[in-house]
């Protein structure tokens, strides 16, 4: 890497140490411009995990934020979302079917490699705590020579410098998507208003120096002479976790339409690229879960700050009742000696003093006072009726927050056995209503997860990968040519023989199809693996949409599921029998009612699994119903005149036969008499003639 300079593939030419410094500029205005949301965001972590300083150490707190958070964790997210691909329009086409199914199951292989739903829960609880959550995706592929000799796969070949300096080709062996937390302090972007109008997205990576040196060879020189790099973090806790490792920012830029590195502080930027994936949006990463926001700018606002105040004010009554619960204890005064009332008073009713029986030196004193002629016990009577108050009103903040939060909502909806079904149906559905907006947020944040790894899966992934990874093995162009050449060979092999059999004058054998093995007939009607990756190539995404299957990322409801495979079950059921009278009248309308019943299927999900038989099945029944169908069976009396007719018609032909042999003997006959006429009478007129020398 050249310290002063580096040179796109492009042509463009860049300053290392200008690019450098202009970033250290952007990545300090970002931070400049997140760092009120930072540090109250440090805070309220410090909150959720019970992280207080020393000074606050020994004093109670409710912990109403974990209670929160608690509550709403499985309200949001409780699974790893189930990738579901469609063709964006559903007609019947074979390639798109077969890639859609291809795409399908190397996403859900994705999910389950990069342990999706533990990312998921990681993003959920910044999302609850701060507002702000994402993710970022990589492509990682792992290389190995190419023996010479050896017949080179359809994995694209790589020249590598050599140890003897030449090139040597190298082949792709594995390739992956990987999908990266980043923490809510590690990720920055440009300030905007909308996530459209945002120029750049960078995030912050820590590495060991192995990494480091690995990643850069030739960035540790740079570091050593600027100094930068050093440790970070936002707590005590995340620096010993980082502690020796050096900070990096992974920058991309889409207005100038580049990838870049540099390291923390470092005025000189350590590489300077195009981007190594070429995503419809720019950005490796989806637009971020954000939790509640302004038009004005992308600074989430989180939702603890909308309730802090009735905490603080829980916190303060939760002291108070501990305060005032250590005071319960029995204390009984008795006459004593010579003294002072005030000391004794005052020693009993320290909280650490736990002695029943307390000697008052001036009892006379204490009595006047209104204290009895015997022995006293503490009034804790009034004790009690003040911990009961500041309970009452540290349930009434808690309400208060459950209904800012939403969580009454949730509460609301818990039902019990007891009561009707419509009553339980109301309670659910109104306990979902107020975190609905983040039940959505996430789902499509899933789904926005879900369609940057599809891009990179249809642009990036090798044929032999797509059907390892799916377990769908597809015949490639050049094996289905074969095919069809052995089955050309075969049909010149029939001809000739028909030749030989024709010249030899014998009857010709009937010609018969070529006859193929079950699994090469199905994989004749297949679509090739060339096909179905150049659709990908060139449609990428655009041809297919990429979801997640309906609340897929909550826990799951058994009732409705069944109650959607009824309803499936009862539409396909009702339909064909429908389906079979009309059919039985008017064949022609055979090829409506099939695409009308594909077209209701395909809205179930378990019509989407069974798309491929019922297209299979309905081109069976349009064309037995188009076909011309055989007369019907003639009845027994038909069969009866059928055969008479036959008897009779035999007769007449007989007879016309007969007639016609007849006429042709009494026709012979006559031009027989007729020759003889003739030649009788040229003998006579020969004879009657004078001979010629008279």
């Amino acid at each position: 890497m050249d310290d002063e300079a580096t040179t796109l593939p492009g042509g463009e030419k860049y300053d290392l140490a200008k690019v450098g410094a202009h970033w250290q500029q952007e990545l300090e205005r970002g931070q400049r411009y997140f760092k009120s949301w930072i540090d109250r965001c440090t805070k309220i972590e410090k909150i959720y995990l019970q992280q207080a300083d020393q000074a606050n150490a020994a004093k109670r707190r409710f912990p109403m934020l974990w209670a929160n958070i608690s509550v709403l964790q499985p309200a949001v997210y409780a699974r790893v979302p189930q990738p579901v691909v469609e063709r964006r329009f559903k007609d019947s086409q074979p390639v798109a079917r077969m890639a859609s199914e291809l795409v399908e199951r190397n996403l859900a292989f994705t999910a389950d490699d990069a342990d999706l739903d533990s990312l998921m829960r990681a993003v959920r609880d910044d999302f609850l705590l701060c507002a702000r959550g994402t993710v970022w995706l990589r492509y990682e592929a792992d290389f190995e020579p190419l023996d010479i000799g050896v017949e080179p796969s359809n994995a694209p070949a790589l020249d590598m410098q050599g140890d003897d300096g030449g090139p040597t080709p190298e082949q792709i062996t594995d390739e992956r998507v990987c999908i990266d937390y980043v923490h809510w302090s590690d990720f920055l972007h440009s300030p905007a208003r909308r996530w459209k109008d945002v120029t750049w997205v960078a995030r912050r990576v820590p590495m060991t120096d192995e990494e480091f040196d690995k990643r850069f060879p030739e960035g540790r020189a740079s570091l050593a002479a600027n100094g930068a790099g050093s440790n970070h973090g936002t707590n005590q806790t995340e620096r010993a976790q980082n502690e020796g490792k050096t900070y990096v920012w992974e920058i991309w830029c889409k207005s100038e339409n580049y990838t870049v590195w540099i390291a923390e502080g470092s005025p000189v930027a350590l590489e300077v690229s195009e981007p190594p994936l070429k995503l419809a949006r720019f950005f490796p990463c989806p637009r971020p879960a954000f939790g509640t926001l302004s038009t004005s700018s992308l600074i989430p606002v989180p939702d603890y700050v909308y309730y802090q105040q009735q905490c603080d004010e829980i916190d303060m009554l939760t002291k108070r009742v501990n305060k005032l619960t250590d005071q319960l204890r029995l204390k009984i005064f008795y006459p004593s000696g010579d003294g002072s009332v005030s000391p004794a008073i005052e020693k009993a009713m320290r909280p650490e003093n736990d002695t029943v029986m307390v000697p008052i030196p001036e009892w006379a004193a204490f009595t006047d006072k209104g204290g009895s002629n015997a022995i006293v016990t503490l009034p804790i009577d009034e004790v009690q009726k003040v911990i009961v108050a500041c309970i009452e009103v540290r349930k009434q903040l808690v309400e208060d927050v459950y209904q800012i939060t939403g969580i009454s909502d949730i509460v609301r909806g818990d039902t019990q056995a007891s009561e009707t079904a419509t009553a339980q149906r109301i309670k659910s559905q109104w306990g979902s209503i107020r975190i609905r907006d983040r039940q959505a947020e996430l789902a499509r944040f899933a789904r926005d997860i879900v369609n940057l790894a599809g891009e990179i899966i249809c642009d990036q992934f090798q044929p032999e990968t797509l059907m390892l990874v799916s377990g769908i093995q597809l015949p490639t162009a050049a094996q289905k040519q074969q095919v069809q050449m052995q089955q050309q060979q075969q049909q010149m092999a029939q001809q000739q023989a028909a030749m030989r059999a024709q010249q030899m004058g014998q009857p010709a054998p009937p010609p018969q199809p070529p006859q193929l093995p079950p699994e090469v007939q199905k994989m004749m009607e297949q679509p090739t693996i060339d096909e179905v990756v150049q659709l990908l190539r060139n449609d990428s995404v655009r041809g297919f949409r990429i979801d997640i299957e309906t609340d897929s990322t909550i826990e799951p409801d058994e009732d409705a599921e069944k109650q959607r495979r009824m309803e499936f079950v009862q539409m396909v059921g009702g339909f064909m029998q429908q389906a079979g009278a009309i059919a039985q009248l008017t064949p022609m309308l055979v090829p409506v009612m099939v695409e009308t019943l594909l077209f209701a299927a395909r809205g179930f999900r378990a019509g989407r699994q069974l798309e491929n038989t019922l297209e299979q099945v309905g081109a069976q029944l349009s064309q037995s119903a188009t076909a011309p169908k055989p007369p019907p069976e003639p009845t027994p009396e038909q069969m009866i005149n059928l055969k008479t007719a036959q008897v009779k018609a035999g007769a007449e032909e007989k007879k016309a036969q007969l007639s016609v042999a007849q006429a042709q003997i009494e026709h012979q006959t006559t031009v027989e008499q007729a020759r003889s006429a003739m030649a009788a009478q040229a003998l006579q007129q020969f004879q009657q003639q004078p001979p010629a020398y008279q």
